[in-house]
């Protein structure tokens, strides 16, 4: 009884299986995501044949144990042979079908790097429960950013830069609880950023370069504990520089440059882990914090074009390394300290002041 039994369960798991290891209706969405792009030099959908969507076509693959698609991977500029043998990058038009949400265990979405591809991100794409990385960059993707996208749980990594988004941040970005790569860098997003952006626990690098923020730089971002790299340069931000911001235990980069703070340099910027610091085009004022010392070590220091007054601060000199320094385009006056790092520094840096004087520039 047990064999018969044993043997009835295979048939019938045989008969509602797919037999190709595909569903149909995974198949069905790739094929009507596939309908709505148009990749006329590579050939990348020929691939894109039979019943069998997880075997050989190019840029999916499917969980072994469901068969269910979990990602599609489509880079226009990768290193595949496909990519190698045309000897040119990818181009690609058309939009991005809203039939790729009947995907409902799909994982991992990059359709990077196009460069020809429009539309709007799907708003659907907030119902993929097991989404968690979605990879738009280098495309020409328009609208706002899925005023829901907060419902993603899972998303540890979004970028979508260099693109033509606009609108705000959603606010219910900052429910993003597993989020670790931000890159918003290059579009057209405005307004401020969400005060509970500190809610983004996980988040190790955000990136929101070259767009049109405004407001101040929200204190609760010194919360993210594991941040090591914020840009936010080339937008329009307002107000002071958080002092907290020089306290966060792992920060190595911090780009503020082109904005429109104002104020004075904290002096935990200069006291802290933070190695590549830019502060350049803003409003700063006041003195360089005299504060440098053995543990001091930046690859890059550039405080050019704001308002800054007084001596260059001697202590720079007692700095364990310091790779690029750029004063230029302030209001600093005085001799230019003596020896290391301002030994190996050009003229250029230091151009543009009121009154500095000494070696590289013409002598006291």
């Amino acid at each position: 009884m047990k064999t018969v039994f044993t043997i009835f369960s295979v048939l019938v798991f045989t008969v509602i299986s797919p037999a190709n290891g595909c569903p149909p209706s995974d198949r069905a969405a790739l094929l009507a995501f596939k309908a709505a792009l148009h990749e006329p030099y590579l050939g990348i959908f020929n691939s894109w044949t039979g019943t069998d969507c997880c075997h050989n076509w190019y840029g999916v693959s499917c969980d072994p144990q469901s068969h269910r698609v979990a990602d599609i991977n489509l880079r226009g500029e990768s290193e595949d042979p496909i990519f190698e043998r045309a000897h040119r990058t990818g181009f690609m038009t058309g939009f991005i079908s809203p039939e790729i949400c009947k995907l409902t265990r799909l994982s991992s979405l990059t359709i990077a790097d196009w460069k020809g591809i429009t539309g709007e991100i799907p708003k659907c794409i907030t119902s993929l429960p097991f989404l968690r990385i979605l990879d738009l960059i280098g495309n020409k993707l328009s609208g706002e950013i899925p005023a829901d996208i907060g419902r993603l749980k899972r998303l540890t990594v979004l970028n979508v830069a260099d693109n033509q988004l606009s609108g705000r941040i959603p606010s219910s970005f900052t429910s993003l609880s597993n989020l670790m790569h931000l890159d918003l860098r290059n579009n057209k997003i405005s307004g401020p950023i969400p005060g509970k952006a500190g809610d983004l626990s996980m988040l190790s690098r955000a990136l929101l370069s070259g767009n049109m923020i405004s407001g101040p730089i929200p204190v609760s971002i010194c919360r993210i504990y594991r941040l090591a790299d914020l840009d936010l340069s080339m937008n329009k931000m307002s107000g002071v520089i958080p002092p907290c911001l020089g306290k966060m235990a792992v920060l190595a980069t911090l780009n503020l440059d082109c904005n429109m703070l104002m104020g004075t340099i904290p002096t935990t910027l200069l006291t802290s882990a933070i190695g590549n610091l830019n502060l350049s085009r803003n409003a700063l004022e006041g003195n360089i914090p005299d504060v440098f010392g053995l543990t001091s070590y930046f690859t890059v220091i550039d405080l050019s074009h704001n308002k800054l007054r007084g001596p260059i601060p001697r202590s720079l000199s007692a700095a364990s390394y310091i790779g690029h320094l750029d004063l230029s385009y302030n209001h600093l006056c005085g001799r230019i300290p003596a020896g290391a790092p301002f030994d190996h520094l050009e003229a250029s840096s230091f151009m543009y002041n009121d009154c500095l004087c000494g070696k590289p520039l013409r002598a006291c």
